[in-house]
């Protein structure tokens, strides 16, 4: 049994990848602000998976203390950590100049230190065990500016670097760090926007490429994975 973490798992990316987890034998772990949906998710995927141990934990990964509470959880409760997804995050666009005074602080919050901490906290077990693979799930916006990306952007930029340079220190413990960066995907973010639901890409292809480079050798690891729809971006 390998045992996973992901952040926002009750929608969007997130959901999409906790399901994938399950459906190739993992026990997941997941947190979301949302405890309706929480245990709504548990209930369901437990009938389907019920030889796989599924905790699910309220949190809001704005507030430190709360990610500190949800990472002592998975510890106390699993033996190990094979997989952490860190895929929380809130989308916000916005001009710098316009923008709502907080938004900045808000964004990287959620979206920046949310990783962080979870990282931090859970990394001793995984250093210990000498393996893993670590997923930061940014963002074709990580990787070039745009118009109106404000913020937002810039939280997705820092997640970037927040990979690569984590990717370089846990190099000597034999976990991987890996970027997924994808671009325009069917969620909540993109209901009531006009696209037609067939330009986007489905969450489920962002889950199936992370299981794929997760199931490489131990020798191989995808540094930095960038998906976009066919067409291009939006």
């Amino acid at each position: 049994m390998q045992y996973a973490v992901v952040t926002g798992g009750t929608q969007g990316i997130g959901r999409a990848i906790a399901e994938n987890l399950l459906k190739n034998g993992c026990s997941i772990a997941i947190c979301a602000r949302n405890i309706v949906e929480l245990e709504a998710a548990r209930q369901s995927w437990q009938a389907l998976y019920p030889e796989a141990k599924i905790i699910t934990f309220p949190a809001d990964l704005s507030n430190k203390e709360e990610v500190i509470q949800f990472a002592t959880h998975v510890l106390q409760a699993y033996p190990q950590i094979d997989i952490l997804v860190n895929n929380a995050g809130v989308f916000q666009p916005g001009l710098l100049a316009a923008e709502p005074d907080g938004q900045l602080e808000h964004l990287m919050a959620t979206n920046l230190y949310s990783a962080y901490h979870l990282t931090r906290h859970l990394l001793p077990a995984m250093v210990q065990q000498k393996e893993g693979h670590i997923f930061n799930i940014c963002s074709v916006a990580s990787l070039k500016a745009y118009p109106n990306g404000g913020s937002y952007s810039i939280s997705k930029y820092a997640l970037l670097g927040f990979s690569d340079n984590l990717r370089e220190e846990l190099k000597p413990y034999g976990i991987k760090v890996t970027a997924l960066c994808p671009g325009a995907t069917h969620s909540r973010s993109w209901a009531g926007s006009g696209v037609p639901e067939e330009r986007i890409m489905q969450a489920k292809d962002v889950a199936d490429m992370l299981w794929a480079a997760f199931t490489l050798s131990a020798a191989a690891n995808v540094e930095t994975i960038v998906m976009r729809p066919t067409a291009g971006d939006l």
